[in-house]
């Protein structure tokens, strides 16, 4: 019997997976009930958009401290247990599309709170750009506040454009073995990590192994890098009118802070909150601070 991580989640109690068909695409969704569903007592609802190449898995560690929620969180289509789009692009605007969507067949109103991770912030600010009055409010965790190719990393970036595109015009085996590498993933895992805590450190790595090549295919994963590393939340940030919360790492080096202040600055009713000794990995290196900010966050600013 492989034994079961201590940093595991315990969601057994609250957690219910569903399908919904959107447009032809049979999307895979998972609801965490509130801990206090059986007191009657209406609880807040929170839709999260996982980030590229991460599915429900990744957000779970934040879930699971946030007990008095209603939390809904699907598998984008194209990653993890959701196939890829029957037909549209797997860009910002096509997940905007399917959003709409999916908050639509789910009857979610616009007292629903928004939360996006990584490309996720870029897929939610834009529908919420798009779609003004929607939901409310927003909250964005390590925010793609400039785009991948500038700055001191986009040598970095450009690497990665032409690793994906390469993958996708290979063989298909060739490429898809490209992309799964083990040692690949494990090279971005260590990169993106900054805990020194070797049990943590062994958990992340597991998770990016299991989940991190839970793609449909090259061309799709192809599609949504692209727009992962060219849309920014900065793009629309003036017509985010929302009450809208930034989490962001200290050690950053995707989503810088000092493009997270830059970014703030843009933001008409926007606060940030920074936590130290982390970079990307907020969700599954520091919950806790990160789950005390949202509670926060939502209890100043309730449903109107």
């Amino acid at each position: 019997m492989v034994p079961v991580s201590p940093l595991a989640v315990k969601l057994a109690h609250r957690e219910s997976a569903h399908i919904l068909d959107i447009a032809g695409t049979p999307v895979h969704y998972w609801e965490y009930a509130p801990e206090d569903a059986a007191s009657g007592v209406s609880a807040q609802t929170i839709v999260m958009v996982h980030g590229f190449r991460g599915d429900h898995h990744g957000l779970e560690r934040v879930v699971e401290l946030l007990p008095h929620y209603r939390i809904i969180m699907a598998d984008l289509p194209g990653f993890g247990a959701s196939p890829a789009f029957v037909s549209g692009h797997h860009d910002v605007a096509g997940y905007g599309r399917f959003l709409g969507s999916f908050l639509e067949a789910l009857s979610l109103g616009p007292e629903t709170v928004l939360l996006g991770h990584s490309f996720g912030s870029i897929v939610t600010s834009h529908f919420v750009a798009n779609n003004p009055g929607r939901v409310y409010p927003l909250i964005l965790v390590n925010p793609i506040a400039s785009p991948a190719l500038e700055g001191p990393k986009g040598i970095m970036t450009k690497l990665a454009v032409f690793y994906y595109w390469a993958s996708a015009k290979l063989p298909a085996a060739l490429g898809n073995a490209l992309l799964r590498s083990k040692l690949i993933v494990h090279v971005m895992s260590v990169t993106m990590a900054k805990t020194r805590d070797k049990e943590l450190l062994g958990f992340i790595h597991g998770q990016h192994h299991a989940y991190f090549s839970g793609f449909a295919n090259r061309d799709m994963l192809l599609e949504s890098f692209q727009a992962s590393v060219s849309g920014t939340v900065r793009e629309v940030a003036e017509r985010l009118t929302l009450p809208t919360l930034l989490i962001a790492g200290a050690e950053d080096e995707i989503a810088t802070l000092p493009n997270q202040h830059k970014l703030l600055k843009k933001l008409p009713d926007a606060e940030l909150v920074v936590i130290e000794h982390v970079g990307h990995l907020i969700h599954y290196e520091t919950p806790e601070p990160a789950a005390a900010a949202i509670i926060d966050f939502l209890e100043r600013h309730p449903a109107p």
